[in-house]
Order: structure tokens, then sequence, then C-alpha cells
């Protein structure tokens, strides 16, 4: 059997791209993944959505995404998505970039306010020591990154998609002007376009045939912490840019806590890298932490570990096809902010891929961006985009 469409990888990026190939019609698409779907850097993602970006598709790319994930809620699938405002503490340095970037999203139909950190929500909950403004996104918040990509695979299954858990791919088949299929377990299964949204494994699997894959993977670490009874906590997510510290609310008390950047990044190989937080980095974090939150000092440490970040040269992914190479799709390099765009990137991949054509902010996201050497241009630098 030839397949129309292979998705490789079940993270945020691939489950969508996978339903949304289904919801507009597509007879036969098999997604695949080496263990379950998130199991990779999604699953382990804080995934706070902001659409605070200095570059335009970072703010319209997440405005849609939420939308999606909405919509997953109202089909009766649980996303997770908590619409609880978004805060950014902002120090003298990132002023200056800052305030033209609240005006830009403001532009886009996204409602956004910067105000002095007296005057906003999260006041009592600040030591306001080095905080020039307060960034707030009322629309923003968080979602659960494990049930979000489960809710896709499943409404993908529910329109007939097929579904391979546990199934490694080993290499695509062909070379770097055609492919034709995957390779699993020794055996060629044949497919009009494959889609690479393998994350972190992303490169191994474009370079098994010779594609030029200018990928990153480095470790990423955070840790969980359940804050004292009877302390008041802030409702929605604060990412930190004075003490490059971001953290979230998990429900019962506890928050997902870690580094922004910048911070250094130690490259890795995904197969084999150390899955424990670093105690250094425990120390260092929750001395960032309790000096700026009286509420989480004494808070109890519950969990910490290492994930993977698959980082691009510009921290923006590459999403769609390549020019002189038929039968592949890019959908990988999600450099830390992966979550929040994955949703809208894989409908409009999924568009892109049956109309032939996309816009010309989406068509950016291409690997072609490299040798046309248009890379995004940012205020901030890292995934702070």
């Amino acid at each position: 059997m030839k397949y129309d469409v292979i998705v490789v990888g079940a993270g945020i990026t691939g489950a969508a791209t996978a339903y949304f190939l289904k919801k507009r019609g597509v007879a036969n698409v098999l997604l695949l993944d080496r263990d379950q779907p998130a199991a990779g850097g999604t699953g382990k993602s804080a995934a706070i959505i902001r659409q605070h970006y200095s570059v335009p598709i970072g703010t319209n790319l997440t405005r849609e995404s939420i939308g999606l994930l909405q919509d997953l809620n109202e089909a009766g699938f649980k996303s997770g998505l908590a619409q609880t405002g978004w805060h950014m503490l902002i120090s003298e340095e990132m002023l200056e970039g800052t305030l033209p970037t609240v005006e830009q999203v403001k532009s886009l139909g996204v409602e956004t306010e910067f105000t002095d950190l007296a005057s906003s929500r999260i006041a009592d909950l600040v030591n306001p020591e080095g905080v020039v403004g307060v960034v707030y996104e009322p629309t923003g918040g968080y979602a659960d990154p494990v049930h979000a990509t489960e809710a896709f695979v499943e409404a993908f299954k529910a329109l007939g998609g097929e579904f391979r858990p546990k199934t490694a791919v080993e290499a695509l088949v062909g070379d770097a002007k055609h492919v034709t299929g995957v390779k699993v377990a020794g055996e060629t299964l044949e497919a009009g376009v494959v889609v690479n949204a393998s994350g972190p494994w992303a490169g191994k699997l474009g370079e098994s045939i010779g594609l030029d894959m200018p990928l990153r993977v480095v470790r990423e670490q955070d840790s969980v912490w359940e804050i004292r009874p009877g302390r008041p906590i802030p409702e929605g997510p604060i990412s930190n840019q004075v003490d490059l510290v971001y953290a979230r609310p998990l429900g019962n008390r506890r928050f997902v806590v870690g580094r922004s950047f910048p911070k250094p990044y130690h490259d890795v190989d995904p197969d084999n890298y150390k899955l424990d937080a670093d105690e250094d980095f425990i120390s260092d974090l929750l001395e960032r932490l309790e000096r700026r939150y009286p509420w989480f000092q004494g808070a109890a440490r519950i969990d910490s570990y290492a994930a993977l970040y698959d980082a691009t040269p510009d921290w923006y992914p590459f999403a769609g096809p390549r020019a002189g190479v038929s039968g592949y799709v890019d959908a990988w390099g999600g450099s830390g902010h992966g979550f929040k765009l994955g949703p809208a990137m894989g409908r409009r991949l999924a568009d892109w891929i049956l109309d032939g054509k996309t816009d010309d902010e989406f068509r950016q996201m291409s690997h072609d961006r490299v040798a046309e050497d248009r890379l995004f241009v940012q205020r901030f630098g890292g995934n702070r985009g």
C-alpha cells in the first residue's frame, strides 16, 4: 500500500499536521512515532502561551493556535487550554525593544498592555527591585502539552487516520532530490509525501539521504515545585525577564519552572543524554525564584528533569517543502517555543501540501530561507522571538 502522506513524529506539530490533512479529505495518512504522542520535546514543554513576539509570524501563528485549541475543546477533546492571562516582567535592558513589540502585537489584533508593576494584577506577588514594567496578555496562559497532542491524534483517528506508536523510522527512502517513503524495521513504506516532524531526531532522519539539516539538539532543564499552603499564588504563568526564569501553574499549588534565554546551551545526542536536572541548576533557579517571589520561599521540590530543544539558526521552525526536493516536507526546529506555534503550523502545512502554495509570510518558514539569506531577525534573541 502506498500512503498519500506519512507524517513522522507525533509531537504537537506532527499530530496537528496529520489531523488537518485528514480534515481536508486526504484518504491515506499514516502518523508514526518512535514512542507515544508527545513523548519527545512536546510532552515536557512548559506549554506557556503568549503572543508577544517581535516577529509578526510568531504572533499570528500563536493567535491561530489558540483558536484551534479552543476548537478541539468545543469538539469534545481536551487540550488543557487555560486562558488565565500571561505576564512578563521587564528589565531596563529589555524596555527599548518591549515597547514597540507591544504596539506591533496590538496592531495584529491581540489585546495586550504595558504597565508599571504597581498597576499590574500581580503587584502583590512580586519583589519590585529591578522591574521597570509588566506586559500583560489577557488571552494568554498555558495548555497541557500531552493532552493537546493526544487530542489531535484522537481527532485524526476519528477521521480514519492511521497511527502507529512504538514505530521508529530508521531512514528516509530516496535521495536529496526525491523522497518516496520511509524505512521501518527494514521495511519500506511508500508515500507521495513524507513530513519530517521528528523534532530532535529530525536531523538524523534528513541526513539519512543527504539533506542539509542545520539543527542543534540542546538539553533543557525544568523542575516542579509545590507552594506552601495559605500563600497567594498567580493564576497564570509569569515570564520573568529580569531574573531570566519562568513559572507556570500545574494545579494543586504546583508550578513548573525553568530558565529563560539567554542561558547556556549544551549540545547532546537525543538518544544519549542526562535525563536528570543538574543540582547546581536547581540551586541557582531556586535562588532566583525566592528572590523575586515571596510566595515561592520554602516551596517543596517535587520533580526535576531534562528535556530537549531542537533549535534552528534563527530560533524559528523550518516548515514546508524545499526547492528542488520533491516528496518531502520539513516540520521541525521548534526551538523552545514550538508548542504554541505547532497547531497553526500543522494547519498551514496541510494546506500548503494540498494546495501547492501558501502565503508569503508562512513561505518564509521554509528551509529555503537559508539559501535565500532570509533568516528571521528578532529583537530579543533565542526563543523569546
